[in-house]
Order: C-alpha cells, then structure tokens, then sequence
C-alpha cells in the first residue's frame, strides 16, 4: 500500500473504523472481562469486527489492543502474554484486510498516574509502551495510534517509545478533552494549544482528539486544533453522551446525525475521521457515503 503519510497528502478524508469495546460487548464482553482476552481466546470475533468494518468502507482497522501494555494487562494477570496479545491482534485484523485497509496499532493508557500525582515514574510508563509497541509493530502494523489519552506526559512517553522502537511507522496521537466555561481541556488541565504543541514536539505525525464527547461538540475541538496546526488531524467522536434507558446504555447519535458533522470535518479538512464509543458499521457506512459524495 502507499505509505499512509503519502496517502494523507492527497488531501482526501480518510474514514478509519468505529467502537470496538461496544462491539465486543455485543459478542459477549462482560463486565470487569479484559477486552484483550477476546485476543487470546476469541480471535474469531475480531475478524468478524474487521470485516464488517472493512465491509462498510473503513481504510484503517485499530487493533483490540487498547489495554495492550503490560500496566495494565497486570490488572487481569495478563502481562505476561503481552507480546501475545498484540501480535494476535494484529493478525487477526491482517488476515481480514490483506493490504486493502492500514492496521492501526492501538496505545491506550496505562491506568497509572505518573508521578508526582500518582505512584508511577515516566521511566515505568515509557518502557511499558515500548514493549507493547514493539510487539505491534513487529507484527505487521501499519501505524501506531497513541489514543484517549489525557497526561500529555503519558502521551510524549508513548510516542517517544513508537519513535525510538519503531521508527519507520507513522504515529497518531489523540488526546480526550471536556468542553469547559474557558474553553476545551482534559482531566489533567491540558488545553488544545499545549496538546498539540506537546505532541508534535516529541513527533506526532498526526494529531487529533477522540472520545469524550458527541460529534457537534468534536466539530468544536477540531476548529481548535485547525487554530494550532497545519499537521494532519483525526477526530473520532462518540455516538453521543451514553443514557441509560430501561437499564441498558445506549448511544444517541444516528448514522444520519453523525454522518451530517462529518460533512463539517471535510470542510475543515481533517484527514481522518472515525467514531468512537457507541458507533457502528453503519455509522462509518454513513461516513463513507460523504466521503465518496464529494468525491
């Protein structure tokens, strides 16, 4: 395939996959379950995932590797299977796609707080990503995709260790904001302006928001970003503020809804456009639509 930074400078959205979490939910993810186990145990319900996201006009497939490092694969008494947990990822989605979609490497957060507000020294958090990420990069993955994250300092630690242990792959990086009275900020106080200044200094090649919050709010925070940088970006919005009706959580953005604020994020010019939380194949069937409309 045409290496993926070469792709984006065509100038053309790329459309990326939708939620995995809730998708393995559906195929029998309980409560408190590792997601990565579904690696280990049910490679099969991956490549189903992949398929039908690839189906629905997806060109980046993310791997079920957003627990992935070994921090916290220790939650679950599963770090000793890390390397095994990422590749098998990888493989899964590969044999679906072959080389007619790139295969996103997932990097979530660790769960640990960095020191000095937490119990955990960068050193440790560095050198966890890094063996998570040599692991998916060995494996075949096409990209790296530093996500949801809300520590700048655990964000610049992932995508040093993607640069030092992989250095041919592209890195993407996202980070999670709230909407707030003085504007747009993580949990851990970092605004637009020092997320992406923060991320590109350590080599993001990409940059860019996801989770958190519906898709007319993600409309705002990328105008925010668009201010801060000419660099590719991606945004993957959830399917709205999750409610609960009747017990069950449900997402209340449709196709139709989200498919409407993708036709924003064109006009802006972001480069990759997903969904997050809550959103569907047919979610991202609806986001290609608009891509190839205005092709």
């Amino acid at each position: 395939m045409e290496p993926l930074l070469d792709r984006l400078q065509g100038g053309r959205t790329m459309i990326g996959d939708g939620a995995w979490g809730t998708q393995l939910m559906e195929r029998g993810l309980s409560a408190g379950q590792c997601p990565e186990s579904f690696n280990l145990e049910t490679p099969e319900a991956l490549a189903e995932i992949a398929q039908q996201y690839l189906d629905a006009g997806a060109e980046i497939l993310t791997t079920n590797t957003f627990g992935g490092s070994p921090l916290k694969l220790r939650d679950y008494g599963l770090d000793s299977e890390t390397e095994r947990v990422n590749r098998l990822a990888v493989e899964a989605l590969r044999a679906v796609a072959g080389e007619r979609a790139y295969i996103s490497g997932s990097v979530g957060p660790t769960g640990k707080l960095l020191e000095p507000y937490g119990d955990t020294s960068r050193d440790e958090i560095y050198a966890a990503f890094e063996r998570q990420i040599d692991a998916l990069a060995n494996a075949g993955a096409d990209l790296i995709c530093v996500e949801t994250m809300i520590d700048l300092g655990e964000a610049t630690a992932a995508i040093q260790a993607a640069k030092n242990v992989a250095p041919e792959l592209p890195v993407v990086a996202a980070m999670t904001f709230d909407p707030t009275p003085r504007g747009f900020f993580t949990v851990m106080g970092v605004d637009i302006p020092a997320a992406v200044a923060g991320l590109l200094r350590e080599g993001a090649d990409v940059v860019g928001s996801n989770c958190g919050n519906g898709s007319e709010t993600m409309v705002e925070v990328a105008r925010g970003f668009k201010q801060c940088t000419d660099r590719p970006l991606i945004i993957q919005s959830n399917a709205g503020l999750p409610e609960n009706r009747a017990g069950q959580v449900v997402y209340p953005e449709t196709p139709e809804i989200m498919a409407r604020r993708v036709e924003q994020l064109i006009e802006l010019g972001v480069a990759i456009v997903g969904g997050c939380c809550g959103t569907t194949p047919d979610h991202i069937r609806a986001f290609r639509r608009c891509v190839n409309g205005r092709a």
